[in-house]
C-alpha cells in the first residue's frame, strides 16, 4: 500500500532570497541532521544571466535501522538524488527527490516548493509532498514501513527549526538583507543576446519539468530518510490551502502525519463534493473518530453528509421551533463553560419525564430536539474558540440523576434514547469532550448495561461517574468547573435556568395514530419545494440576478419518471407565472404545482438563450450542481417531460422504451428541488470545480469534465429511493 504526506503551508516571515541563503547553507552536509552523511553535486546548470540554478546532488544517508536489518540489506548507508530549480526571476525554487538505493524494491518520491507569500511579498511559503511504495523488501516489508514512517516524521518537525536556526546564524553574520535578482545591466552583442536567449529558454524548460516539490525543505535529510506522504502535485489556489499557523490556532497540535491527513481528505472532498464543503474541525473530528484512518473517516462522513442532507439538519437551527412541551418539560440546557473553556451543557435526566415526554411528543420531536442541542454545540464551539483563543472543538456534558428510578426503564422511553445514541454517535463525532454524571443511583447500573453497548470505546471513556455526594471531594466537579459556575442545584452560588422538569400533564398525551402522522409531517417538513412536471407542460422558476459572476445552485431529486433539465437567460422578464390547472390532462396534482414560465410566442436565440447543455435525468437520480452567470437579467430552470427517442434502425418500439412508458402512468414526473443564489466570493468550491461532472453522490466522488460554454458544476447520485 502507498503511503502518502502532504503538509500544510509553512509560512517564513522572512523574504525569499534570505530563506534561501538559509537553504543553502545546508549543503554539503546538515550538522543538525546526523543522519545527512554527506551530499555530493553531480550536475549544474546555471543561465547566462542568473535566474535559473538548476543543481543535482547524490546525498549520503545513515538510516538509524536494527543493525540486522543493513546487514540482511547489504547497505550501510542509503543514497538518494534530489534536483532543485531555483528560479530567481520567478522567487520560486522547486525540488525534486528521489531514491536510488533499492529503487526496484522501494520507491520513494518527494516534493518540496518555496515560494512569494500570495499577500505579502517579503515572507515565504513552504509545501511539501511524499509517497512512500514498498514492493518487496526481504520479507520486512512492515518493518521497513514502520521505520521510514517513524523515521520521517520526526525529519519532518526538524524542517523549520533548521531554517530559522540557519536565519539567526546569518543574523550573527550582519546578513539581514539580501537583495533580489536583477537582470544584466551590461547590453550583450546580438550573437551572445541570441545564445543567452536560448539558454534561457532551455533552463526554463528544465525547471518546468522538475516537479512541484521535494523533500521536506530541500531532501537535505529532514525528509530523505524515509517519506510516508504523498508526491501528488501541489494545487489549488491559496485559499484552498491551510496554513500550519491556522491549523495550530483554530484546530489544535496535530502531527505532521495527522495534518497530511487533514489536508488530503480536505482536498478530496474541494474536488468532488460541489458547493459548500464541511468546515475544517468538522472534518477532523471524523478523522478522530477513526484515528486518522482516511478511507474509514471518508466513508462515515459520507454517509453523515447525505444525512444531513436529507434531513436538512443544516437549518434546524433557523428553520425549526420546539414545541412547548420540550421548552417546559424538557430539563436540559446550556450552562456557561469548563475550566478548558468548552461549552457546558447541564441535563437533570433524574428530574425529566422520558415517558411523558415521549407520549406527548413521540420519538422523532425528541431526537429533532437534540440534533438541535448539538448544532447549537457546534455554533457554540466555533464562538468559544474565537473569545478564548484556542481550539474549543468539544463540549462538556453534566448530567444529573438524582431522581432516577425504574419509571426511567419504561421500555420505549429506552428505545427512543438508544436510537438518539446511534445517531449522535454516527453524525456528532468527537464532540463530547467529557461526561460528568452526578448523583447516579442504585438503578443506574442497570440503565448503563442498557446503553453502554451502543457508546463508542472513545467516548466511553471520558465519562466521571460519582455516586452520591462524591462529586463534592477530590476528583470532583471543582477539578473540571469553576465554583463560580456550580448550579444551584448543586450546592453551588449560581442560579441554572435549565427547566426543572417535573411530570408531563397526561392531557398533553397524543394517541398512536397522531404521533405516527406528527413524525411524518416532522421528516417532510422541508426547504425542498414539490413540482409536478408532464408531457407539454415543464415546471419552471424564475431567478433575477442583478450582480454578473453570482452563482445560481441547486440540488433536486427525480422521484418519478425521467425528465430534462435546462437553464435559459433572457434579458427582459417574463409574464407572470401562470399555473397549469392541469384540466387538460385530467390530473390532480396534490403533492407538487406546475408553473410555466417561457411564452409559447418566445423564440429561442431570439427572446431567450441556452446556457447549459441539456442534462437528463432519471427516475430516482440525485442531482446537484451549480452555474456561474455571465451577464445579469432572469434565469429560467427549466424541467421537462423527457419522451423516449424513437429506435432509429426500426419503427418498432424497444423492450426498454414500452417497459419504460408503462413505468411513468400519464406521462407525469415528479422532482423535490431547492435553489439558491450566492456570490462566487461566498462558494466554497474552487472556481475550477465549477465544470461540468457526473459523479455519485452516496460516495461524493467525481470525474470531471469542462464545459466550453459556462462554468457549470453537477453530480448525480444514483441512488433509488423506497
Amino acid at each position: 500500500m502507498v503511503q502518502k504526506y502532504q503538509s500544510p503551508v509553512r509560512v517564513y516571515k522572512h523574504p525569499f532570497e534570505l530563506i534561501m541563503a538559509a537553504y543553502e547553507r545546508r549543503f554539503p552536509t546538515c550538522p543538525l541532521i546526523p543522519m545527512f552523511v554527506d551530499s555530493d553535486t553531480v550536475n549544474e546548470f546555471k543561465s547566462e544571466d542568473g535566474a535559473i540554478h538548476v543543481i543535482e546532488r547524490r546525498c549520503k544517508l545513515d538510516i538509524d535501522a536494527p543493525r540486522l536489518l543493513k546487514k540482511i540489506a547489504g547497505v550501510d548507508y542509503v543514497y538518494f538524488v534530489q534536483k532543485n530549480s531555483l528560479n530567481s526571476r520567478e522567487r520560486t525554487l522547486h525540488i525534486e527527490a528521489h531514491n536510488e538505493t533499492f529503487s526496484n524494491r522501494v520507491i520513494i518520491n518527494e516534493h518540496c516548493c518555496y515560494t512569494v507569500h500570495p499577500e505579502n511579498e517579503d515572507w515565504t511559503c513552504f509545501e511539501q509532498s511524499a509517497s512512500l511504495d514498498i514492493k518487496s523488501f526481504f520479507g520486512f516489508e512492515s518493518t521497513v514501513e514502520k521505520i521510514a514512517m517513524k523515521q520521517y516524521t520526526s525529519n519532518i518537525k526538524k524542517g523549520k527549526e533548521i531554517i530559522e536556526y540557519y536565519l539567526r546564524q546569518l543574523e550573527e553574520e550582519g546578513i539581514t538583507f539580501v537583495p533580489r535578482w536583477t537582470p544584466p545591466s551590461i547590453t550583450p552583442s546580438a550573437e551572445s543576446s541570441s545564445s543567452s536567449s536560448s539558454c534561457n529558454k532551455q533552463a526554463v524548460a528544465m525547471a518546468i519539468v522538475i516537479p512541484d516539490a521535494a523533500l521536506k525543505e530541500g531532501l537535505s535529510g529532514e525528509a530523505l530518510g524515509s517519506p510516508g506522504g504523498a508526491p501528488e502535485p501541489v494545487v489549488g489556489t491559496p485559499d484552498d490551502k491551510l496554513d500550519a499557523d491556522y491549523i495550530k490556532r483554530y484546530l489544535g497540535d496535530l502531527t505532521p502525519l495527522q495534518e497530511s491527513c487533514l489536508i488530503r481528505l480536505r482536498q478530496w472532498l474541494q474536488e468532488t463534493h460541489k458547493g459548500k464543503i464541511p468546515k475544517d474541525e468538522h472534518i477532523l473530528r471524523f478523522l478522530r473518530a477513526r484515528d486518522f484512518n482516511i478511507d474509514k473517516a471518508r466513508e462515515i462522513m459520507c454517509q453523515s453528509l447525505t444525512w444531513r442532507k436529507q434531513h436538512q439538519v443544516d437549518y434546524i437551527l433557523e428553520t425549526w421551533n420546539p414545541p412547548q412541551v420540550l421548552q417546559d418539560y424538557y430539563a436540559g440546557g446550556w450552562h456557561h463553560h469548563d475550566k478548558d473553556g468548552r461549552p457546558l451543557y447541564v441535563l437533570r435526566l433524574g428530574q425529566m419525564d422520558t415517558k411523558g415526554l415521549v407520549r406527548a411528543l413521540g420519538e422523532e420531536a425528541l431526537l429533532r430536539y437534540v440534533l438541535s442541542i448539538n448544532e447549537e454545540g457546534l455554533r457554540r464551539c466555533e464562538e468559544n474558540t474565537k473569545v478564548f483563543g484556542r481550539p474549543i472543538s468539544s463540549w462538556t456534558c453534566l448530567v444529573d440523576l438524582e431522581g432516577l428510578n425504574m419509571r426511567h426503564l419504561w421500555r420505549p422511553g429506552v428505545k427512543a434514547l438508544l436510537r438518539i445514541i446511534e445517531v449522535v454517535e454516527a453524525n456528532y463525532p468527537e464532540t463530547l469532550g467529557r461526561l460528568l454524571i452526578l448523583r447516579a443511583p442504585r438503578v443506574f447500573p442497570v440503565l448503563w448495561t442498557l446503553v453502554s453497548p451502543f457508546i463508542d470505546d472513545n467516548t466511553r471513556r471520558k465519562f466521571l461517574i460519582y455516586a452520591g455526594n462524591d462529586y463534592q471531594g477530590p476528583g470532583g466537579l471543582l477539578d473540571y468547573i469553576d465554583k463560580e459556575i456550580i448550579p444551584d442545584f448543586l450546592s453551588g452560588e449560581c442560579m441554572c435556568e435549565v427547566p426543572e422538569g417535573g411530570l408531563v400533564p397526561k392531557s398533553l398525551y397524543r394517541t398512536a395514530e397522531e404521533l405516527e402522522n406528527e413524525d411524518l409531517k416532522l421528516w417532510t417538513e422541508s426547504i425542498y419545494q414539490s413540482a409536478s412536471v408532464f408531457k407539454g407542460a415543464p415546471h419552471e422558476i424564475l431567478i433575477q440576478i442583478v450582480d454578473a459572476s453570482s452563482v445560481i445552485t441547486w440540488d433536486f431529486d427525480v422521484c418519478k419518471g425521467d425528465i430534462v433539465f435546462n437553464i435559459y437567460h433572457s434579458k427582459r422578464s417574463p409574464q407572470p407565472p401562470k399555473k397549469d390547472s392541469l384540466g387538460a390532462h385530467s390530473i390532480t396534482s396534490p403533492g407538487g404545482n406546475n408553473v410555466q414560465l417561457i411564452d409559447k410566442i418566445w423564440q429561442l436565440g431570439r427572446d431567450y438563450s441556452m446556457v447549459e447543455s441539456p442534462l437528463i435525468c432519471k427516475e430516482g437520480e440525485s442531482v446537484q450542481g451549480s452555474h456561474v452567470t455571465r451577464w445579469p437579467g432572469f434565469y429560467i430552470l427549466q424541467w421537462k417531460f423527457h419522451s423516449m427517442p424513437a429506435c432509429a434502425a426500426t419503427n418498432l418500439p424497444r423492450v426498454d422504451d414500452v417497459l419504460a412508458s408503462l413505468q411513468v402512468s400519464s406521462h407525469k414526473c415528479k422532482v423535490m428541488y431547492y435553489t439558491e443564489v450566492i456570490g462566487s466570493e461566498d462558494f466554497r468550491g474552487s472556481m475550477t470545480s465549477l465544470e461540468s461532472s457526473h459523479s455519485g453522490f452516496s460516495q461524493l466522488s467525481a470525474a470531471t469534465t469542462s464545459s466550453s460554454q459556462s462554468h457549470s458544476s453537477s453530480m448525480i447520485s444514483r441512488w433509488r429511493f423506497c
